[in-house]
Order: structure tokens, then sequence, then C-alpha cells
């Protein structure tokens, strides 16, 4: 059964507060687990990690450090002010910058041809800009740096969902992240049965990332 953006926040509440889990716990499987993906899908890199600045960024920074551990060539591009990551995604960030795993930094004024050029010789960019909470369209500069994410000819990947699509309707913003696989956690969004949503979403994979069986059941059958 598909969660609401609503259901999801109260998985990751109730998974930290009432059963214990860490943020950080979470975060790690859900990079984690992006990245075996990736591998079954024979991923060699160079890849190119776009994020943002929430826990959709973390996921991301996660990501960098699993890839980095199995040899494939990775990059951050940070789109957010690193002064503007909270909580795990900080901690992931920290982690990443003392580990000497390439970030660049792209929160400054909106340079098209650098990013383009950071962009260039990519195998996947991995969309970890914007997660189940965005809401509305992507603002300058974030609605740039989508199309000119859409415009390269390499494989993409969306952590959870692709940038611009709404989690609860599946619609698609003007402009949203057209990936050829999404990595969405402990299940499918709402939005993703409009029929519209798959020309974004590509092929889903539905990653485990480690909420209790119990409680993801107990939301599930709530909204029921």
């Amino acid at each position: 059964m598909a969660l609401s953006r609503a259901q999801v926040r109260s998985i990751d509440r109730r998974a930290i507060q009432e059963y214990g889990l860490s943020g950080l716990v979470l975060m790690e499987n859900a990079g984690r687990g992006c990245v075996d993906v990736l591998c079954r899908l024979a991923c060699r890199g160079p890849v190119a990690i776009v994020c943002g600045k929430g826990n959709n960024a973390g996921d991301g920074l996660v990501m960098a450090r699993h890839l980095d551990l199995r040899g494939i060539a990775v990059k951050v591009l940070l789109f957010g002010p690193p002064a503007e990551l909270h909580g795990d995604a900080a901690v992931n960030y920290a982690i990443v910058v003392k580990s000497g795993i390439p970030l660049i930094d792209l929160s400054g004024p909106w340079d098209a041809s650098r990013f383009d050029a950071e962009l260039a010789g990519a195998e996947w960019i991995v969309d970890a800009l914007l997660g189940t909470g965005a809401t509305g369209a992507p603002r300058p500069p974030w609605d740039e740096a989508i199309r000119r994410l859409n415009s390269q000819t390499c494989r993409k990947l969306a952590v959870d969902l692709p940038s611009g699509l709404e989690c609860d309707t599946g619609l698609a913003s003007d402009p949203t992240v057209r990936a050829d696989h999404t990595c969405t956690f402990v299940a499918r969004k709402i939005g993703f049965e409009n029929p519209a949503a798959p020309e974004f979403l590509g092929v889903v994979h539905v990653l485990d990332i480690g909420a209790p069986r119990r409680l993801v059941a107990e939301i599930q059958s709530a909204r029921s």
C-alpha cells in the first residue's frame, strides 16, 4: 500500500521517538540501499550526486561515501549552502568532507556553465535535490538546475521521488526531474499512482530502510 507525505513523516518520527531508532541509521540505510541499486544496474561511474539542503541531501551524501567505498568515482554537487544543512544531513556532510570525497559548492550565484561542466562526463546523475516534503514548483535557480540536469544524456536516479513531483498527487511541476530509476523508501508514495507519474519516475525500487514492520503496518492500516 502506498504512503502519503504525512504518513512518511509519521513513520520517521515514530521510528525515532517511540522505537529508539537513530535518524542516522535510517539515513544510512537509505543511502546505502540506493547504492546497492546502482551497483545492480552495473554502475561503473563517474556519478554526480546533486544535493539540496534537507534529508534528501543527507541520503545523497551517504551515497557518495558508499560509492567511494566501492571504488566508484563520485562527486557531490551541493546546491544548498552547507551552513543550511542540519541534523543528520550535516553529520553526513562533515563525514564526506573529512573523507576527501570531491564536493563542489554550487550554492553561490547561479552559474549554468559551471553546473553543466560539473555534470559533463557522468555515467549517472543522482537527484537528491528535493524530497517528499517539497511542495509547489521548484524556485529559481533550482528550476533551471533541474532543466539542465534533464538535458544530460546520461542515466538518472531519483532519491525517494524525482524533484518537482508532488508526493501526494503525482502532479509534475514545470520542471520535474525525469528519472530512469527512482529509489523510494518504505513504500511507494500515493502520487506514484497518478497515470502521468511514471513518465518521471522510471523504474521504481522500494527500499527497506529499517522502519519496524509493525509500525509501517499500523500507519498503513490507519489510512485504509
